[in-house]
């Protein structure tokens, strides 16, 4: 079990578990070992040059780097050739992105988070970005204090929303920033990590995930990933799904009312007893008395995700074949179709057109591997009229036809090294 990579706190703070964020100052003198990390994570390089790895990507550490850690996402600095000192920032990402784009995008312009952090996950500032960022960190610094000197700052008006609205500055900063250097060494790579397959988990707990499921998005054979699961983090499949779902159950009842059957459905547990009973396992107190020890509900700007969302979002997973159109999906939920694009950017991150194709084509891809129907037969039973529109939306996700994804896309079945 030496593979066995460490999974890091969910907690932002061990001090105070409500906090939105915490500050820290680390000074790395050697290589690290690698790391998943639960909570979200910006790190700010000020002296020292070194190597890191990120999703099994690597990059340059120098002053004026900026990187971004998402949650379940695997890093390790393997080189040090001057000793690093930065800063360190853990906050709660689902709670800052679902408040900029519900409270600070009145435009409701497309915004991908998510996928921009995801393929930029580090920048180089010059002189002039690097003193913004360092700014911005300090700020930060001065409102909460440094959480290894447990000199944590209390009782600031409003601190919450000041903290809130810096966290915002710097993911917009760190976007701005990167985004020339991004268009610059863009690469047309499809290929998937490994290490994407626990991130997918992760961003996916409301879905019914299976092994099988898995094996058929990354194509993998249900034993390799069953085995990258294990060698990876020690955890079974399973045991992963409740470390990932426990996580996120932490920060619903931190920040919002919903019940635990709610709850459940949202988080993909089978029901409320279940959540209640794996929470009661792995932290040690109901959810309901941990609730009512530190919820926050009224002091982070009413973070809060709508029944109704997750339920337009599933209406569409379980009808996607019918001839669905934006207006009969807005009238069955009484919405316009401008607020239904604005839900469905806010929860999967696309409008609805570029959501209901994805699902469709997903399922096709499912078919051309695990069936011997036509083409056209695959084109209606998802919800196509005519193969052409198939194609060129399959074209458009996969970047091949159907037929030659079919002849060419197999599960591998060889066990990962």
């Amino acid at each position: 079990m030496k593979n066995i990579i460490n999974i890091q706190s969910q907690y932002r703070s061990e001090y105070d578990h409500r906090s939105i964020c915490s500050f820290d100052v680390e000074v790395i003198e050697e290589p690290t070992k690698p790391l998943i990390h639960q909570m979200s994570r910006f790190l700010l390089i000020n002296e020292g040059h070194g190597h890191l790895r990120l999703q099994g990507k690597e990059y340059v550490l120098e002053p004026g780097t900026v990187v971004s850690i998402l949650p379940w996402q695997t890093s390790d600095i393997f080189e040090v050739t001057e000793p690093l000192q930065f800063f360190l920032l853990k906050y709660y990402f689902d709670g800052v992105n679902n408040i900029m784009k519900s409270f600070y995008n009145n435009s409701n312009d497309p915004i991908h988070i998510t996928n921009d952090l995801t393929n930029m996950p580090v920048i180089h500032c010059d002189k002039e970005q690097g003193g913004i960022m360092h700014q911005l960190f300090k700020q930060i610094h001065s409102e909460i204090g440094m959480e290894s000197t447990i000199d944590t700052k209390q009782g600031k008006d409003l601190s919450n929303i000041y903290l809130t609205n810096k966290i915002v500055e710097i993911m917009i900063q760190f976007y701005r920033f990167g985004k020339d250097n991004m268009e610059e060494n863009h690469e047309t790579s499809h290929t998937i990590d490994n290490a994407e397959i626990i991130q997918y988990i992760y961003n996916h707990l409301s879905d019914k995930l299976t092994l099988k499921k898995l094996s058929r998005i990354f194509y993998l054979s249900e034993s390799s990933i069953s085995h990258y699961i294990n060698k990876t983090t020690g955890l079974s499949f399973f045991d992963l799904l409740n470390e990932m779902r426990i996580g996120k159950t932490i920060n619903f009842l931190l920040y919002t009312d919903f019940t635990m059957e709610e709850l459940a459905e949202i988080l993909g547990f089978v029901d409320g007893a279940h959540i209640s009973k794996v929470f009661m396992a792995r932290i040690g107190m109901k959810a309901n008395e941990y609730r009512k020890t530190y919820q926050k509900v009224n002091d982070i700007c009413k973070i809060k995700e709508t029944k109704a969302s997750f339920e337009i979002v599933d209406y569409i997973y379980r009808y996607y074949m019918e001839e669905l159109t934006p207006k009969l999906v807005a009238d069955h939920f009484n919405i316009s179709v401008k607020n239904l694009n604005k839900i469905l950017l806010y929860q999967v991150e696309k409008n609805y057109e570029d959501f209901l194709n994805a699902v469709r084509i997903n399922r096709a891809s499912e078919l051309l591997l695990s069936t011997d129907m036509r083409i056209t037969d695959i084109a209606i039973e998802v919800g196509y009229n005519t193969s052409k529109t198939f194609t060129r939306n399959f074209l458009k996700l996969r970047l091949m036809t159907p037929g030659v994804f079919r002849q060419t896309v197999e599960l591998q079945e060889a066990d990962i090294d």
